[in-house]
């Protein structure tokens, strides 16, 4: 069974039967459901296991992945699945542990060896082969001088080398390195301003903390998109699709009262010109289209800017620029939109007046919507909010009430 549909069959099964199915997994699979299944399903599984299923299942892991699987525990549960390893394993677990898992140290693994410059290509093998025996994986070989590190030995210049005793200082590659304390939004904009399979982490001396693995940086991208799917739709990480109904409304209640909210903002606007509304019924009717456009704008607009302070593409103080072109985008798309609207108004309902009032208000709207829809997440992010979390309800209040406003006032002015 392929990785995937070992996946959709643990996460899709309920609750109450999914820790039998998970049991029935070979270790393999039972690996890949704890490192890549959802944050409740994860959980879940370790809830209902024992103390000695779980160390069994850790000790067949790399200590930093161990490490991930333990980090979903309360302290006391940890330190009694970790008081039945091995004294290395237990130390190695331990020590990953102690760093912030949104960290560069806390993406590290340990899976390497040092060796100085000078050294022959027949110790670095033997260095190798022990390791291996140790941890059944081959190392990452760091070089080092007096001065700290130097890069990396490939591990293909080992396996083509035909003289043993030759040094292994021509053969180095350079490698590179972040601190340890830097976040994991410096850690992928540095594998991407530096493309490599792998970076050092170092301590504040220079000294050799471990390495972060491209493919460690992947899976926290492909996370982050889950998270902003979550996000946009203002539903928690945490919830699975078996969850119980109390649950869902825990996880949701909230979110909802706070629409609620803006939308009883938006509703008070109407009611200001409920006089017009009555002497021109029409309007009713193509209120929607309007408020609809607005937020499907600013969604758009956030979307794109979410994803540019994600990739680290702009930040606040750079941000002037994207925010005008936005607005400029869509105030065009408002002209095009705006036409087209007010084409309808003056030929089903022989009301040019209605167009213009419609045209307008298309305009005005999906340039507010660029407005907000950009310049909100830059706010919230320069603020030390999350943007994905919190940008969407601010972007449909604004659109909603605003264009609202404009679409009745200029309406209560020209009809």
């Amino acid at each position: 069974m392929s990785d995937k549909n070992v996946l959709k069959e643990v996460q899709s099964t309920r609750p109450e039967e999914r820790i039998s199915i998970f049991r029935g997994l070979s270790k393999p699979d039972k690996k890949i459901v704890l490192l890549r299944a959802s944050i409740s399903v994860v959980e879940d599984i370790l809830s209902d296991l024992k103390d000695e299923e779980i160390e069994e299942l850790v000790r067949a892991l790399d200590p930093d992945k161990g490490a991930d699987i333990l980090g979903y525990m309360d302290e006391d549960r940890r330190e009694t699945i970790l008081n039945k390893m091995g004294k290395e394993r237990r130390e190695r677990i331990g020590y990953l542990l102690g760093f912030d898992p949104e960290s560069a140290a806390g993406l590290m693994d340990l899976a390497y060896i040092v060796v100085e410059k000078d050294t022959t290509f027949q110790e670095v093998s033997e260095r190798i082969k022990t390791f291996e025996e140790r941890r059944n994986k081959f190392p990452t070989v760091l070089v080092v001088d007096d001065q700290g590190l130097i890069g990396e030995l490939p591990g293909h210049s080992i396996s083509v080398n035909e003289r043993p005793e030759e040094k292994i200082e021509d053969h180095v590659k350079p490698l590179s390195n972040i601190d340890y304390d830097e976040s994991e939004d410096e850690v992928i904009q540095s594998f991407r301003d530096n493309p490599r399979d792998k970076m050092v982490v170092l301590e504040e001396d220079g000294s050799i903390l471990g390495v972060i693995r491209s493919e460690d940086v992947l899976r926290i991208v492909e996370e982050r998109s889950i998270e902003t799917l979550y996000d946009f739709a203002s539903v928690s990480e945490e919830e699975g699709v078996w969850d119980s109904p109390l649950m869902k409304v825990k996880n949701r209640y909230k979110w909802l009262i706070l629409n609620l909210g803006t939308a009883f903002l938006a509703a008070s606007v109407v009611s200001l010109f409920q006089a017009t509304i009555e002497a021109f019924v029409l309007l009713a009717v193509y209120m929607p289209i309007v408020a609809g456009m607005g937020g499907n704008a600013g969604t758009q607009t956030m979307a794109v800017t979410v994803r540019g302070l994600t990739l680290g593409e702009i930040d606040f103080s750079s941000g002037k620029m994207m925010v005008l072109n936005e607005i400029s985008g869509s105030l065009i798309n408002g002209a095009i939109n705006g036409v087209l609207i007010s084409l309808v108004a003056i030929f089903i309902n022989k009301s040019p007046l209605l167009g213009l009032v419609l045209a307008a208000s298309m305009i005005v709207n999906l340039g507010i919507a660029g407005f907000f829809g950009a310049s909100i997440p830059l706010t919230l992010k320069k603020m030390k909010f999350d943007p994905a979390t919190s940008a969407t309800i601010f972007i449909t209040t604004a659109t909603d009430v605003l264009g609202f406003f404009v679409f009745l006032g200029l309406a209560q002015m020209l009809i």
